[in-house]
């Protein structure tokens, strides 16, 4: 046995339980926040009140067959399993890290598969949820959006990789405490381009009826959709991350490439405008910056990236990068992470390091992976790429 085959435990899921195969005349009550549910109800004619008690047992029970759905009479019982169903996608497999993380590769409508990953940590646990099927961005430092894109995930495909996390430790109602204290909407895709669905996911993970997650512990992380963060202070009060990584445009247009339409200043202005707008005035931005060496990782980076962001309220939290195949980067030294810590510490900055985690499966930040119909060509484009530079290599 090798020693990834020691460090990391590999279990393919094969679910008799749970309904995953589409029923298209029917609504899927999964990813439905409880002013959707309520109105569902009105629309078939029973009372409103309905929907919080399907939410119970949906989001606070883990049950999705209706038939046991015990305080609902016989007769609404069988009249919604004749238009509605609950029906999470499904885990295809499930990988076991050395130090406690864990990974779902989930099917979603499509065939596609996305992966979610949950991290422990003493008293919290983190997970981290994806949005889309690949990503249409191409940040050159993510192994997602090397595979292009394919589709948008839907409310219930959002929701649904909460809901599994918590079956999949059998901990619904189980008295194990809370599996999913925080959610970071971090995985593959940009929540942003994903509006609505992101958005009802998020309000359902916040609602006591659901999940009653803090706002201050969802997350949603962009790489700078202006138009759209514009509009989430309007429907959202979720904790906010920008995904920043270069101290200045011209580093960061060919690290994230959106920032040629959306550019640093205008990035942090409609991030100021979104905390500026919630009621809890002790609000920040988490600036993500991912550390990549010889790319952006010298103290003149951290200098500049400290003067750009003074007056701005905000807390850093440094990424050292997390290699993946056919990327051209390297991860930072120990010494270069300290030095371009202690710049910031020093200018007055709260930083944080985060730790690799997963990364023996290969679910730490940066790494994620799936399964994408690529609508896109991009992954061909960089497939051939990397064919070409190895005939050159070896000639």
């Amino acid at each position: 046995m090798n020693t990834a085959t020691i460090a990391a435990s590999t279990t393919i899921v094969t679910s008799t339980t749970i309904a995953t195969s589409a029923t298209p005349e029917k609504v899927n009550l999964l990813g439905m926040t409880r002013a959707q549910m309520e109105q569902f109800f009105l629309d078939i004619g029973e009372k409103k009140f309905r929907a919080q008690q399907v939410l119970k047992w949906i989001h606070h029970a883990g049950v999705i067959d209706i038939a046991e759905m015990s305080n609902l009479g016989k007769a609404l019982r069988e009249k919604l399993a004749r238009i509605a169903e609950v029906r999470p996608p499904e885990i295809v497999s499930q990988h076991d890290s050395a130090d406690g993380t864990r990974k779902w590769a989930i099917r979603v409508d499509g065939g596609g598969l996305v992966e979610a990953v949950l991290i422990p940590d003493r008293e919290r646990a983190t997970l981290c949820v994806s949005s889309q099927v690949g990503c249409s961005l191409d940040c050159s430092f993510c192994s997602t959006g090397k595979q292009g894109f394919m589709k948008d995930l839907s409310a219930a495909e959002i929701i649904g990789q909460v809901w599994l996390a918590i079956q999949s430790y059998d901990a619904f109602q189980s008295g194990k405490g809370r599996v999913v204290t925080n959610v970071v909407m971090m995985g593959m895709g940009e929540p942003l381009l994903n509006f609505d669905n992101v958005v009802s996911a998020m309000n359902l993970m916040m609602e006591d009826l659901a999940y009653g997650i803090s706002k201050r512990r969802v997350t949603l992380s962009t790489s700078g959709v202006v138009p759209a963060l514009d509009k989430l202070a309007e429907v959202s009060e979720a904790s906010l991350a920008i995904s920043l990584h270069a101290p200045n445009d011209a580093l960061r247009n060919e690290l994230v490439p959106i920032n040629r339409k959306y550019p640093i200043a205008r990035l942090l202005e409609s991030s100021r405008n979104y905390i500026d707008a919630q009621r809890d005035t002790k609000r920040v931005v988490t600036v993500e910056y991912t550390l990549i060496a010889g790319v952006n990782d010298q103290p003149e980076h951290a200098r500049e990236l400290a003067a750009l962001l003074a007056d701005f309220p905000c807390k850093i939290n440094l990424i050292p990068f997390n290699p993946f195949p056919q990327s051209p980067y390297r991860r930072p030294s120990g010494n270069a992470v300290s030095r371009f810590w202690q710049v910031l510490v020093d200018a007055g900055y709260i930083v944080t390091v985060r730790t690799t985690r997963g990364d023996d499966i290969d679910a730490a930040c940066g790494q994620l992976v799936g399964q994408v119909v690529d609508r896109t060509r991009r992954s061909e484009r960089y497939r051939n790429a990397a064919e070409q530079n190895q005939v050159t290599e070896a000639g």
